[in-house]
């Protein structure tokens, strides 16, 4: 109370105040306007103060505070709307950035339904002024009323800059961005808006319709799901939340991820419900109950329980009843929310097709296959739409597609186009007609229309496809048109005719055909082709267990189906189960399965072979001879390309069951007019080859007319190479030269053949002749695309990669680790290891790129002496490698890979220090089944192992065991001598070299060079036991051997160079000379080392020339970033020798003086107190 006192005293003292300087100056305006806005003030005389205002005007007729005061008071105390809008209009004439005046104008203006006046004092203002922000956003306000968006832009920008934090505004700015279609624009006003206040509704509810209408349906949810927290029953974002999760969970059915556009489903189905329970006469509510109830019904996936062979029939006819009456019920759902809509608005034909729709899905899933002559539902709805919109083309197109006669479809589609001749959708679905009715030339011309006017419609590109029955189209082109009617629309029935296409153009293996197939047993998993081809599709990717089960699928699915004309595709089904059947090992099942083929006589060619070889693989080879004789006899009824199959497998089942002899006897008695096909040529040469008695060489060379193609003659040359392997070979050993003699001549007569130049590249490795490795890489050439090919013994990238890791000479490639010294290089190990990556990402199931990427990875790790992060790299891929359930077959190849990584994973443990885990990977390989030859070399392991941890006892056990199984392969025992001489391990006298020279026998072309290297590795052991003399003998036998190679001659330069520094004998020194020179001359590129060892033996004789030379060419021979210190110091000698009178404008110590040359040498070995003693001399 004392505060109200005070203030009360504080205004009367005041008012007295202003009136006595009133009355001392009455001709003062601004002191009537104080006078008069301070009696406003506090309320208590207003006609006063209205007096005072007008005083105030007329003697400042320029004050426009006074005028706006004045409209004030006529507005809200005497209510004479006339003059306080005349005074309003006096103030902004005078300020037009006076809000308070223009806004209490507006309102006024406002409150009579003045809008268009209103309009004119905010476009006056807005020009008078342009800081009259206040008629900008009033303006802008108006022209958003007013749906004049390009106006109302402009003016709600200006208007922002006078209030940039008014939500208000920001909204009103994304509205007019929005109905401009400016989406972008309009979603960063709408969020301007909303963080500026987050209960803005009506921006989350706008900006989440603007993302589901461009497609960014999770976005859109997000905004949706924002509103309904600030406002939960909320219409608006209900609805646009279930639209957003109607067209979310249709892009994932469209990806293939059902389930989870099912679930979506669900829940949109929630939020409608909600909605529908707070306004249940909303017509666009339950029209999208309905939309999401039929995609519901269209996109439900099929659940499939079980992939095992026990899957019974029982349980899959129960699965498929539950997931049909599922899509039932959620299509009937749809048609009750669709006639809902109806009964609300039986003016809106589109409804009628909604119902239609949903009726046909209905009965579509409906058991009953009786056929009625009256009208169907989805008939009668489709015309009751056009009963109401007889003009709607769209109307017609769907009477075309839900009429069940084809001339009202005909005719249906072709009122369609009558009344717009641009629908894609008629034109496909009149092809589609006329394809069943067999007019194809129509069809094409149908279809070529469609995809003229919309080439995103999928239905032409499938239609195009069927032209392959016709032969118009090649399968691969056939192919490509069904994957892009896939591509744009996954249906079921697309995605089955893909799959038969793909088996027809051998695109099985694609991994687009794999994903289609997939997806469609899930959307149709009552048509058996969808199992059969997915069955198909697995056996081409040898998933033989997903293949067995999907033919048992297919054939429940024929069983439980009433199409009685399906029970034709049991034989084909039962057919692929048997073959699969026999692949996975299941001879006994297959046996079984073609024994009930054969109760129903349906056994053909195909089953007869499945059967027959069945049999033979249980052992009962009388039953099995008993079938090719059935086999046999209908050859005369088949057509060339199945009769030439089944006589292909008559010959070589008849070389398992009854040996070569009787094979080739029975060969000789079939007519000469069966083997006039390619394919049985091949099976008769194959035979042919293993004959050394030639006796079928006549029959081989006149089915060889037969062969058409350069594919067949590239491969019949192929296989004639490998049987002059076989044939001009010995018991023990192939003769590689007369084959690579016949491969290199088909080489030069078909050039662009990759199957001979692998198999060249491949032989070339195995001759053994180490010049040999260099040469594959010219042979074959790495493609990526023939990744996926399995024609030929090996791949071209395998053979090169398997030549990285053949060459001795791998490590030249990397400079900064060694320096290349011999003659037959591999320069190229880097670009294996790349291309061995590029296929273990591309194919990580390949479990033969990852073993080879392993190999040469160890390699890389040899020549860079085991660094940390190559051993961690590698002990990753062989873990991974070794899980891989291909490594736990029994298969020769399979447990050699596997005894393989177990010694790599053992050589990286030993190197890095783990001695334990050494010796448990040597141990696990001991379980493998590989020949003694191969166990050699685990055993070695050991003994490396055993003697790093210093258990000498187990070294020399390891090392008897190694003589004891012996090894064919001569770096084994190479190895073994060098771990004998290092740990004195020897028992009998030169047990090694004996057992080297007898594993020579036989092999000449690699004689000599592993003689040199065993040379070579026992001057090395001379040198270690300081025997020089030996040493050098020894060498010099090598040079002897292997006279290309520099790093021999570098060897034999060395010893005898420390034989005279230590004899002091100059004959060597001259025996040094000559070694080293030969180095120089027989490298393919300059060797560090090998010329200063030269100028020193050369200085060391007095020849001072000689010495210069040697020491400038030492200098080019280093890399500029690998020049050692003493290089620069032996340069600075060299510099001291220049003479003042010589030309030295071309030498290289001339660049700098002899003190220069040592601080480089300091520089890059500090360390060295020669260098600096040096040094002191020179300053």
């Amino acid at each position: 109370m004392f505060n109200f006192g005070m203030a009360d005293q504080q205004r009367e003292e005041k008012r007295r105040r202003l009136e006595g300087l009133v009355e001392s100056n009455p001709h003062d305006p601004s002191l009537h306007f104080q006078l008069g806005v301070h009696l406003w003030e506090t309320r208590t005389e207003t006609e006063k103060a209205a007096e005072h205002w007008v005083i105030a005007a007329k003697r400042n007729p320029n004050n426009a505070a006074a005028f706006k005061y004045l409209g004030h008071y006529y507005a809200s105390v005497s209510v004479d709307v006339q003059r306080a809008t005349k005074c309003y209009q006096r103030a902004l004439s005078l300020h037009p950035d006076d809000s308070d005046a223009g806004e209490a104008l507006c309102d006024l203006l406002d409150r009579q339904g003045k809008e268009t006046l209103e309009l004119a004092i905010c476009k006056d203002a807005s020009r008078n002024s342009p800081r009259a922000f206040w008629a900008f956003r009033r303006l802008g306000f108006l022209q958003v009323h007013q749906k004049k968006w390009s106006e109302a832009v402009q003016s709600l920008q200006h208007a922002i800059r006078g209030y940039p934090s008014s939500p208000d505004l920001w909204e009103a700015l994304g509205l007019a961005y929005h109905r401009l279609g400016m989406f972008t624009a309009a979603i960063k006003s709408y969020g301007r808006a909303i963080e500026l206040e987050d209960t803005r509704v009506f921006a989350l509810v706008e900006c989440g319709n603007i993302f589901v209408m461009l497609g960014s349906f999770r976005k859109g949810i997000e905004q949706f799901q924002q509103a309904l927290k600030r406002s939960p029953q909320n219409m608006s974002a209900l609805y646009g939340l279930a639209s957003g999760l109607l067209g979310l969970s249709k892009e994932c059915i469209n990806a293939g991820a059902f389930r989870w556009g099912a679930s979506m489903l669900e829940d949109a189905c929630k939020v409608v419900e909600t909605s529908i329970r707070l306004a249940s006469n909303s017509t666009c509510t339950w029209k999208l109950h309905g939309d999401i109830q039929l995609a519901y019904a269209q996109g439900y996936p099929w659940m499939e329980e079980s992939e095992s062979l026990e899957y019974r029939a029982e349980t899959f006819e129960k699965s498929i009843y539950l997931w049909k009456n599922t899509c039932r019920l959620a299509a009937i759902s749809a048609r009750n929310s669709y006639q809902r809509v109806l009964h609300l608005a039986p003016w809106e034909a589109n409804i009628y097709v909604d119902i239609a729709i949903s009726s046909d899905l209905i009965s579509s899933f409906c058991e009953d296959d009786t056929h009625d002559s009256s009208w169907k539902l989805s008939e009668k709805m489709t015309l009751g739409a056009l009963v109401i919109e007889s003009d709607n083309f769209e109307f017609w197109v769907a009477l075309g597609c839900l009429a069940e006669c084809n001339a009202l479809k005909q005719h249906a589609l072709i009122r369609g186009l009558q009344l717009d001749l641009s629908i894609a959708n008629a034109w496909a679905y009149l092809g589609k007609l006329y394809r069943e009715e067999n007019e194809k030339k129509l069809a094409r011309q149908a279809f070529d229309c469609a995809r003229g006017i919309d080439p995103s419609l999928a239905l032409p590109w499938a239609g195009m496809s069927a032209d392959i029955h016709t032969g118009e189209r090649t399968p691969n082109d056939a192919f490509e048109s069904c994957l892009r009617a896939v591509k744009i629309l996954p249906l079921a029935e697309f995605q089955i005719g893909l799959a038969k296409l793909a088996l027809l153009s051998g695109n099985l293996l694609s991994s687009q055909v794999f994903g289609a197939i997939q997806q469609a047993v899930q959307r149709a998993p009552h048509y058996h082709e969808s199992h059969n081809m997915n069955g198909l599709v697995c056996e081409a990717r040898f998933h033989f267990i997903a293949a067995i089960a999907s033919y048992r699928l297919a054939r429940y699915a024929i069983n439980i189906s009433f199409d009685t004309s399906l029970k034709s595709h049991w034989k084909d089904i039962s057919t692929n189960l048997a073959r699969s059947l026999i692949k996975v090992g299941n001879a006994k099942g297959a046996v079984q399965e073609c024994e009930d083929l054969e109760k129903e006589g349906m056994l053909d060619a195909e089953s007869l072979q499945i059967f027959a070889f069945s049999l033979w693989k249980l052992g009962e080879h009388e039953s099995a001879l008993s079938r090719i004789r059935t086999l046999a006899a209908i050859i005369p009824t088949m057509d060339k390309t199945s009769a030439a199959l089944s006589v292909s497998f008559i010959c070589r089942l008849l070389y398992y069951i009854s040996g070569q002899d009787l094979a080739i006897v029975s060969i000789l008695k079939m007519p000469k007019e069966l083997f006039q096909s390619s394919k049985i040529s091949f099976i008769v040469s194959a035979i042919d080859a293993l004959d050394q008695k030639n006796r079928l060489e006549s029959i081989v060379s006149g089915s060889r007319y037969f062969l058409a193609s350069n594919e067949e003659i590239t491969g019949m040359h192929y296989l004639i190479a490998l049987s002059k392997l076989i044939k001009h070979g010995t018991e023990h050993h192939l003769e590689f030269q007369s084959g690579i003699s016949h491969l290199r001549k088909a080489l030069h007569m078909y050039p662009n053949s990759n199957l001979i130049r692998n198999l060249l590249g491949y032989l070339l490795l195995a001759i053994e002749v180490w010049e040999n490795t260099r040469v594959p890489s010219k042979c074959s050439i790495v493609d990526s695309s023939d990744s996926n090919s399995k024609e030929g013994l090996k791949l071209a990238w395998e053979i090169f990669s398997a030549r990285a890791v053949a060459c001795h000479a791998r490590g030249n490639s990397e400079p900064r680790f060694s320096f290349p010294t011999c003659g037959c290089q591999c320069p190229s190990g880097s670009g294996a290891l790349k291309e061995l990556q590029k296929c273990v990402r591309r194919e990580p199931w390949n479990c033969n790129g990852r073993y080879l990427l392993v190999l040469n990875l160890l390699q890389k790790a040899r020549e860079e002496k085991f660094p940390v992060n190559i051993c961690i790299m590698l002990e990753r891929l062989i873990i991974v490698a070794l899980s891989d359930e291909f490594y736990s077959r029994k298969e020769a190849y399979c447990q050699y890979q596997k005894f393989q990584l177990h010694l790599c994973a053992s050589e990286i443990f030993l190197q890095r220090g783990n001695i334990i885990g050494c010796i448990n990977h040597t141990k696990d390989a001991s379980a493998l089944l590989v020949p003694d030859s191969y166990q050699f070399f685990r055993h070695l392991l050991l003994c490396r192992a055993y003697a790093a941890e210093g258990n000498f006892k187990n070294c020399k056990e390891e090392y008897e065991r190694c003589l004891g199984l012996k090894t064919d392969f001569h770096v084994g025992w190479v190895c073994l001598k060098v771990v004998e001489s290092q740990y004195e391990l020897q028992t009998v006298t030169n047990v090694v070299e004996l057992a080297f020279n007898e594993g020579s026998k036989g092999r000449n072309n690699s004689w000599s060079m592993w003689m040199a290297v065993y040379s070579l590795v026992m001057g090395m052991i001379c040198m270690w036991n300081q025997d020089f003399l030996s040493a050098e003998e020894f060498l010099e036998q090598l040079c002897s051997l292997a006279s290309a190679e520099s790093c021999i001659f570098l060897c034999h330069g060395v010893t005898s160079m420390e034989i005279a520094r230590r004899c002091h004998d100059s004959q060597f020194l001259s025996s040094a000379i000559r070694s080293l020179s030969k180095a120089l001359v027989s490298s393919s590129i300059p060797i560090p080392i090998v010329s200063a060892l030269l100028a020193q033996a050369e200085g060391s004789l007095g020849s001072r020339k000689k010495w210069e030379r040697n020491l400038r060419l030492e200098w080019s021979s280093w890399p500029p970033e690998m020049r050692p210190a003493e290089l620069f110091f032996q340069m600075h000698l060299l510099a001291r020798q220049i003479e003042p009178e010589s030309d030295i404008s071309s030498r290289v110590e001339c660049c700098q003086s002899p003190k220069q040359w040592v601080l480089r040498a300091i520089h890059t070995n500090p360390s060295s107190l020669r260098y600096w003693k040096v040094l002191r001399k020179l300053m």
